[in-house]
């Protein structure tokens, strides 16, 4: 029986993919997105406990070990191998010398053991490698399958079905196409066998005129479908990345914690690969079969030996291609270790030239990238010796199967069975059948790429809103605004991550300035995180006032939020949209308040367009200091009840820094607000500070207070302050 295989759907899904497969092998079906959330998946990916930790909750025993070749051939199979130090493939069969991998990245392919070792062992001088061996319990058989693993392709119909006036104008022009094409076979031989045979010029000029109607009408008809084709499927297109974009909003924001850019970029790729299979290949690969079965019956009308020998050479031809896509696929995968290394030579060549030369170490580099070169060219050599069997093949089939049929069809014409016309009708047949096959091959492969493009958006349109319709939220705060954290713990995702808050019970009381210290790694940016609802605690409850923070929408709690991250995001837009991110139309008022506030008059003075110059990605480059200047104006153009700023104004001068802590005093005014900062300039008049460490609060009270008591606060602020002894 073939092992099951999937393919991974996002950059650091193999993991979860892997374990998947396992379960599928036993038996079980799976959703991936329960293995992710089991193996504490991040943006790093999963560890090899991650993944030991979810094989254990579905019921699987599981052992992760160091292996050499000798002891991995005695273990019991499938198991899941950590390859290439930076992925995962499942080992499920050895046999004769070979290795048989299932890669979520790559497919089921064959290794000899050269090869296998090469990618597999981690410690070259113990010759041992990583692998998690698997074997599944009782309880594993206990649990049931769990639906929604497969394929909705009914998702897709709803956006055909809009258009479907248009798509059956589309089949209908299809159909038009095939039975102007259908006469041409007929005319040629009319034209030879009456035309010709009985010498009437004007016969011929009568079937010429009617071919060149009959071209005049396919072109027109072609016309008319490609244009009908470029409005469904822009608008289709259109519509299927709306609704993702819709979707993704919806998201919560901890979902984009864990995702790389560019696996939410592919997403957002494959719709267009999805448009692409609905109204291109599909609809061609429609029109070209309904073509073959057409010209199929004309051809076995016309000679049915003639037809019994093409079908044959049909089939031949197919198999022929198919073979090579296992092999292709193998070589394609040898490749990728060859390829990678070679750019990362090149870019280490280029990005290290200056130590290179400073090491002396020109020719040993370049032996490097030669080793490698004269590797790639082998493999280069295979590559092409591939391609010509897999091309000297198919034209030798198909050119054979032509000689074959032209015989038949002289054969046929001179034993008096075919007219001279009717053999010419038969070539032009032929000629209308081979297109088919060839775009039906292609259909196969853009039928793959959609399911797997299918799956990823399936995926992200299954996800829990952050704002489900049926959850009834409040949408107004309560009159008590004081924040309250009770008994609170958090790890971030990832198996085997240390707790970044322990037990925490903090009051944040209305309208004060709460201040928040420690070293690096205390958590205090995981505070405000989870203050702005970035995560859910594992333990303890939020609280605005009295009642929970999660029954508060979170529309209305963002509202009232101004917040200055440490990596807050600069549009490419004009400084004024900048600040007033949200509104079409920025009050001028409040914009010129938040410009004092934050103190960038002399930023914005200093620019041709003022406000309107263009900043960002794709403007004019501004510095680290201005940026967040810039964050803390568009925190306060928000007049928000509460503002959080996290490390606001760590890029700041001296001179800055105090002019706007002196405006930001009047606007802190009846607002609750907590700052997470290092300098004690920024903190040292705040209303309550809290010291944490490794995640627990060890002091909090007044500057003066902690000062005074020469604790773990004084130790770190002695420096900065100058306190002496």
């Amino acid at each position: 029986m073939r092992f099951p295989h999937y393919k991974q759907p996002d950059q650091m899904d193999c993991g979860p993919t892997c374990l998947r497969m396992v379960a599928k092998h036993f038996g079980r079906n799976i959703k991936l997105q329960t293995l992710r959330q089991l193996c504490e998946i991040n943006r790093e990916g999963v560890s090899l406990l991650g993944i030991s930790d979810a094989a254990e909750k579905v019921g699987f025993r599981s052992l992760g070990a160091k292996l050499n070749l000798s002891e991995l051939k005695e273990a019991e199979l499938p198991c899941i191998l950590h390859w290439r130090q930076n992925h995962f493939v499942v080992l499920y069969k050895i046999k004769n010398g070979h290795y048989f991998i299932a890669d979520p990245a790559a497919g089921l392919i064959k290794l000899t053991e050269p090869e296998f070792a090469n990618n597999w062992l981690s410690d070259t001088e113990k010759s041992e490698g990583i692998a998690l061996l698997l074997s599944p319990t009782p309880h594993f058989y206990q649990e049931g399958d769990e639906q929604g693993t497969e394929v909705k392709w009914g998702f897709l119909l709803r956006y055909l079905i809009a258009y479907r006036q248009l798509v059956i104008q589309l089949l209908f022009g299809l159909g038009i196409g095939t039975l102007l094409q259908l006469a041409a076979p007929f005319l040629t031989q009319s034209v030879v066998d009456i035309g010709i045979n009985t010498r009437n010029l004007n016969f011929i000029y009568i079937v010429i005129i009617a071919q060149a109607m009959l071209i005049i009408g396919r072109v027109s008809v072609e016309f008319i479908r490609s244009w009908i084709l470029l409005h469904i499927s822009t608008r289709i297109n259109i519509s299927i990345l709306t609704d993702f974009l819709i979707k993704l909003m919806k998201l919560p924001i901890s979902f984009f914690d864990t995702k790389m850019t560019g696996d939410i970029m592919q997403r957002m790729n494959d719709q267009r690969r999805i448009e692409s299979f609905l109204t291109g290949s599909t609809l061609s690969t429609l029109f070209s079969l309904f073509n073959l079965v057409v010209f199929s019956v004309v051809l076995a009308y016309y000679n049915p030996l003639i037809f019994f020998v093409y079908l044959i050479s049909s089939t031949l031809y197919i198999g022929w291609i198919l073979a090579f896509l296992k092999r292709r696929r193998q070589l394609n995968y040898k490749s990728f270790e060859i390829a990678s290394k070679n750019q990362s030579s090149i870019v280490q060549l280029v990005n290290g030239m200056q130590e290179i030369k400073l090491n002396n170490s020109e020719q040993q580099k370049r032996w490097e990238w030669e080793h490698l070169q004269a590797r790639l060219f082998k493999f280069n050599v295979k590559n092409l010796a591939l391609n010509q069997y897999q091309q000297g093949g198919s034209t030798f089939i198909n050119e054979s199967t032509n000689l074959l049929i032209t015989f038949l069809s002289a054969k046929a014409v001179i034993d008096g069975q075919f007219t001279l016309g009717a053999m010419m009708a038969v070539q032009y047949i032929i000629g209308q059948l081979n297109s088919p096959i060839q775009q039906f091959l292609g259909f196969i492969q853009g039928f793959q790429d959609a399911k797997i493009s299918l799956e990823r958006l399936n995926e992200i349109h299954q996800m829990g809103d952050e704002e489900p319709v049926e959850k009834e939220f409040n949408h107004a705060l309560p009159e008590d605004r004081t924040l309250s954290l009770n008994d609170v713990s958090f790890s971030y995702p990832g198996a085997g991550n240390e707790p970044v808050l322990q037990d925490i019970n903090l009051v944040i009381p209305q309208g004060k300035t709460t201040a928040i210290v420690g070293m690096s790694g205390s958590g205090k940016t995981t505070i405000i995180k989870l203050l702005l609802r970035f995560y859910l605690p594992q333990k303890g409850e939020l609280n605005v006032g009295g009642q929970l923070l999660n029954h508060i929408g979170f529309k209305i709690w963002r509202s009232q939020c101004g917040v200055v991250m440490q990596d807050g995001f600069i549009f490419s837009d004009s400084i004024e949209r900048n600040i007033a991110v949200g509104d079409d139309y920025p009050d001028a008022t409040k914009l010129q308040h938040a410009i004092k506030v934050a103190n960038i008059q002399d930023l914005i003075s200093s620019l041709p367009l003022g406000l309107k110059t263009k900043i960002g990605a794709e403007g004019n480059g501004i510095s680290q200091g201005q940026r967040q200047r810039l964050l803390i104006a568009r925190a306060v153009y928000k007049n928000p009840h509460y503002l959080f700023f996290d490390e606001a104004t760590n890029a700041l001068d001296a001179n800055n820094e105090r002019v706007i802590m002196d405006n930001m005093k009047a606007f802190f005014k009846g607002r609750t607000v907590v700052i997470v900062a290092h300098r004690l300039s920024t903190v040292s008049h705040a209303d309550n500070i809290i010291f944490l460490h490794k995640g627990r609060i060890v002091e909090q009270g007044t500057h003066a207070q902690l000062t005074a008591l020469k604790g773990e606060y004084y130790n770190l602020v002695k420096n900065q302050l100058e306190l002496g002894n």
